[in-house]
């Protein structure tokens, strides 16, 4: 293959803002997610206004890009989002939804049917061994302490008595459930980190974190 053709496939063409799997995305649906989001900084100075405008166009390109990566997945495991109902929505992220998984990853879920869709098929994958569910509740007695023992100020890891816990086979099923979401959510951060390894983005879309363009922060 010529250089020509080589370059064509190796670097986003003009109005696109990444390559993904080789297909370019489209700019048009980062402009759109923007449109749906407020701007992260009160920034009143040109200069940091322009950084921040800046730092939140890379951001909504992760985002749209792990969309488009989620579509695909969905698509090749067999797997059927749930389509959109009525005009695009303010795009909302609770707080500890941020905390908890980064605003990227966050994002990602509430902007992207595909994305939750594919969460939960990795969730509902999991198999969480019995012994796992043991250890959970052996390790975090602190956890399953009744109101009464609560009541009362009960230390879980001093004098407690039996008594003072819950029954482990009345919990097991939650600690089971929560287990399998946790893993889930690792599964899904390994996908994510994979899947995007391979993406080109066009200046000025790339990683907010990507220490090659002279405004990165790594703030997810």
């Amino acid at each position: 293959m010529s250089d020509r053709g080589h370059a064509a496939r190796t670097h986003p063409p003009e109005g696109a803002a990444a390559l993904v799997q080789g297909d370019a995305l489209d700019a048009a649906r980062v402009e759109a997610l923007l449109d749906l989001v407020p701007p992260r900084d009160r920034e009143t100075r040109p200069a940091s206004l322009a950084r921040a405008e800046r730092q939140r166009r890379r951001w909504a390109t992760q985002v749209v890009v792990a969309d488009e990566l989620a579509r695909r997945a969905c698509a090749e495991r067999g797997l059927k989002p749930p389509e959109a109902v009525g005009p695009p929505r303010l795009l909302a992220v609770a707080e500890e939804d941020v905390a908890g998984l980064g605003s990227i990853v966050a994002a990602v879920l509430a902007h992207s049917p595909a994305a939750r869709t594919l969460l939960s098929a990795l969730e509902d994958g999991q198999d969480v061994p019995a012994s796992a569910m043991r250890d959970y509740y052996d390790r975090n007695r602190d956890r399953f302490l009744t109101r009464e023992a609560l009541r009362r100020g009960v230390d879980p890891f001093g004098d407690a008595a039996p008594t003072d816990f819950l029954p482990y086979p009345y919990v097991r099923e939650g600690i089971g459930h929560e287990l399998r979401l946790a893993a889930g959510r690792r599964a899904f951060f390994a996908w994510l980190d994979g899947a995007r390894a391979g993406v080109v983005y066009a200046v000025g879309h790339e990683h907010p974190g990507d220490p090659a363009h002279p405004d990165h922060e790594h703030r997810h």
